[in-house]
């Protein structure tokens, strides 16, 4: 099964929805309170179910052998998830992708991260370079690129933050200079913090070619692909969280490319790398969601079968006071979440989403790490032992608050909202 059969289908029926609702609480042992189907289309509940059944059988199994192993990128799983159409969500049709929306991707994203939240993450990086290609690439780099993304046969991986500038990505000192005829660019530089570095075959690189620093005016985005001369790569950095993907350095040292290879127009790169994190924060902020919802379902598990002072934990009111506030916490946070993929869809140039974007960023991950957080402390000293998933989960969710844009910036972006400056 996959995603294209469901959109074969104009509606889903009754009797397919009767079989979610039903199965719901078999499945995931909680309250109806915590599904998260609530509110949703039926074709997009669809689309949840398939993803939370990958996630339960091909995610969740390797979650803690792959923050063990702390090494390559699962790609046997990634391709698997791209023949179910995950490899490119939001991307148009013609050359394969799936042509969801935001939302869609964003409910498909939060059920992924129920089984792992940093396999899932880097796939919302691929989505995201490979939707910066379909939309503002040339007829010949979709053609030549896009197949092989959606396939997931090629990999890809979004190449901003440098080493002196990750907040203010207008200061990035990577540099693409024209060669005397404009036919060609020499890269030359340093990106920090690149999630899958070394494996991906696909590097979407944003290099300054006018302009002084702290410009936004004069960056340019360029495709590198792996093996090109110059292009060399850091040690793997050892990680909080999020070790199912390698996150390193990648250096260019002279890399030419073709005039060919620059993704958009010279000069406004710049723009494309803020439309792509608009759409980057909320698919963050839905993997912070499947963590904590994953949290929580294995919290109440946990509760009710854990018993102190010859009751379940379940039954003591402090605990129900906490998963009370964790549950409303968690709600709250999907429905900004969703709201503000709704407003990217509708209105994807205006000011007012970009808002909504770090709105909702903001929210959800600093308030999805606490729910996770205090998932663990709800488990007790089990709950710091590894065997015990959810002190991952608080790992990995934590970084979700300073990547696609620190917390502080998306503070600075909703503010400025506020008052118009």
């Amino acid at each position: 099964m996959s995603l294209r059969p469901i959109l074969a289908r104009a509606a889903a029926t009754r009797a397919t929805l009767r079989t979610w609702q039903s199965g719901v609480s078999q499945r995931r042992n909680v309250s109806t309170l915590l599904d998260y189907s609530t509110g949703l289309a039926p074709q997009t509940i669809e689309f949840q179910s398939l993803a939370r059944e990958f996630a339960n059988k091909e995610l969740a199994p390797r979650m803690s052998a792959l923050d063990a192993g702390k090494g390559d990128l699962p790609k046997d799983v990634m391709r698997k998830a791209a023949d179910l159409g995950f490899g490119a969500i939001y991307c148009k049709e013609e050359y394969g992708g799936t042509g969801l929306s935001r939302l869609d991707a964003s409910v498909i994203f939060e059920a992924l991260a129920t089984g792992d939240v940093s396999t899932t993450a880097y796939l919302t990086v691929h989505n995201m370079c490979t939707w910066v290609i379909d939309t503002f690439g040339t007829p010949e780099q979709r053609a030549k690129y896009l197949p092989r993304l959606v396939s997931m046969q090629s990999f890809a991986s979004y190449c901003l933050t440098e080493p002196s500038s990750g907040s203010d990505s207008a200061a990035l000192l990577t540099t693409a200079t024209p060669s005397s005829d404009g036919s060609t660019f020499t890269i030359s530089g340093t990106k920090a913090f690149i999630s899958g570095a070394g494996q991906s075959d696909i590097y979407l690189v944003m290099a300054r070619t006018s302009g002084e620093k702290g410009s936004p005016k004069g960056i340019s985005c360029f495709i590198v692909e792996k093996g090109t001369d110059g292009l060399e790569f850091g040690k793997r950095e050892e990680k909080m969280g999020w070790n199912g993907q390698p996150t390193r350095m990648v250096m260019f040292d002279g890399v030419k490319v073709r005039k060919q290879d620059m993704v958009g127009e010279e000069g406004k790169g710049f723009r494309i790398a803020m439309k792509a994190l608009d759409g980057g924060r909320i698919n963050i902020a839905s993997c912070s969601l499947g963590g904590a919802q994953a949290a929580m379902e294995a919290t109440v598990n946990y509760t009710q079968s854990r018993e102190q002072f010859s009751k379940s934990l379940s039954s003591f009111e402090s605990v129900r006071h906490n998963i009370a506030d964790s549950t409303t916490a968690l709600h709250a946070s999907r429905l900004l979440v969703r709201h503000a993929a709704t407003m990217l869809d509708q209105q994807p140039n205006s000011p007012l989403s970009s808002g909504f974007c770090a709105m909702a960023k903001l929210e959800a991950t600093e308030r999805c790490w606490k729910v996770c957080d205090d998932m663990l402390q709800l488990h007790g000293g089990y709950g710091y032992l590894k065997e015990y998933r959810v002190e991952q989960w608080v790992r990995d969710t934590r970084v979700n608050r300073i990547l696609e844009g620190a917390n502080g910036v998306m503070r600075m972006i909703v503010g400025r909202g506020v008052y118009g400056a």
